[in-house]
């Protein structure tokens, strides 16, 4: 198969991954005087697929072992393109929670298996990455970036608002058809397991949960940060967009640049050493612009290097996908968690200074786990990226 169509299907399978998220975060404050819904029940359309996405990530190695590696990405598109879909079937709370928890599960096991799909057809070429990580993160800030002005053109519609991403699905749909059609991508014979014993797994499992904990505290907080920093609702708002954004090219950037030159502590490093920069400026009330353009190369960076681990560490593509499970797993559960502890914080002290100071603990710890990460030269196969 053609490295371009490869590329496309990698492409339209990450575009898919955040829409039914982050399509819901501008419209939530709506949604509750609409429908009546409480804030705890709002906030479960937004953690419910994040928890999904660390509880049945381990799904996706047995769903993998039945049905293939192909199949078992078209079934994680299907399952989040009908939940997508389904919102447009009523304005009910009881379907938004549902479509919730069904998103998360076709993004939970979507995932692991891009990685280990990059890893069979791309075995050299770990910092392919990058389009995934940059699709996923357009996907995200477009969804998050349109959703207010499609809800205002279509009539204040909340179904067709919500729903209309499911096209989205439908394209990437078509395009993973074609694998469906190859019998030989069913691998049955094969059975996986989770790296649970295994310590540089769980190294890389603590390292992606520590990145996602700044990741979600920081798209949950920056915000209401920057409008405790004097900012207007309006500016307060922009500063998450510029958050977003700037991750869309760095996430390119950083993979390619690794593949190339290796030294990937250095980036590792360096991208957490952006994120800590940014938190000490925020400390220090300083202009909120530099500071979020730090943090979203920070993050921007950190997430395709996170996926990038278990590809490189690993020497077949269920070995990729079983690695990568199991970082996610406990990676996004530790990550729901960030934005819980920061508003608990939040709450205690009555300003952000206590909470910045835990994400600097964060960030520290996350570098200690890096440098151990990197301590440690494995076998790597001709072409792909050294670990120095």
């Amino acid at each position: 198969m053609k490295k371009f169509y490869l590329l496309l299907a990698i492409f339209m399978a990450a575009l898919n991954l955040r829409p039914i998220i982050t399509s819901v975060a501008p419209l939530l404050g709506t949604m509750q005087s609409e429908l009546g819904m409480s804030g705890l029940t709002a906030s479960l359309l937004t953690t419910f697929p994040v928890l999904c996405m660390g509880l049945f990530a381990p799904s996706a190695t047995a769903l993998r072992d039945r049905l293939g590696l192909e199949r078992s990405i078209f079934t994680a598109l299907l399952l989040i393109t009908g939940a997508t879909a389904l919102r447009g079937s009523a304005d009910s709370v009881t379907i938004l929670v549902i479509s919730a928890l069904i998103g998360g599960i076709g993004i939970s096991l979507a995932g692991p298996l891009l990685s280990g799909f990059i890893k069979k057809y791309f075995p050299t070429k770990p910092g392919i990455v990058s389009i995934y990580s940059a699709s996923m993160t357009f996907g995200a800030a477009m969804a998050s970036a349109l959703s207010i002005p499609i809800y205002n053109r279509s009539n204040q519609s909340l179904t067709l608002t919500l729903s209309c991403w499911a096209i989205l699905g439908v394209l990437g749909l078509i395009v993973w058809s074609v694998f469906l059609r190859n019998r030989a991508n069913k691998e049955g014979s094969v059975r996986s397991r989770l790296p649970i014993r295994n310590p540089r797994a769980i190294l890389m499992t603590l390292f992606f949960g520590l990145m996602a904990c700044m990741f979600y505290s920081l798209t949950a907080w920056i915000s209401p940060i920057a409008h405790s920093f004097g900012y207007s609702s309006a500016s307060s708002a922009v500063f998450l967009t510029i958050f977003t954004i700037v991750q869309i090219p760095v996430s390119l950037l950083i993979p390619g640049l690794v593949s190339r030159f290796g030294k990937r502590r250095f980036f590792l490093v360096f991208c957490s050493v952006s994120e800590l920069i940014g938190i000490v400026i925020l400390l220090f009330h300083l202009p909120m612009l530099p500071a979020v353009i730090c943090l979203g190369i920070g993050a921007g960076g950190l997430f395709p290097l996170a996926l990038m681990l278990p590809i490189v560490e690993t020497k077949t593509s269920e070995e990729a996908g079983s690695w990568s499970a199991m970082s996610q797993c406990g990676g996004y559960i530790i990550g729901a968690m960030g934005p819980l502890l920061i508003g608990a914080i939040f709450d205690y002290s009555g300003s952000f200074t206590a909470a910045l100071f835990a994400m600097l603990a964060v960030i520290a710890v996350m570098i200690a786990v890096q440098l151990l990460i990197t301590s440690h030269k494995p076998e790597v196969q001709a072409g792909s990226v050294e670990m120095e």
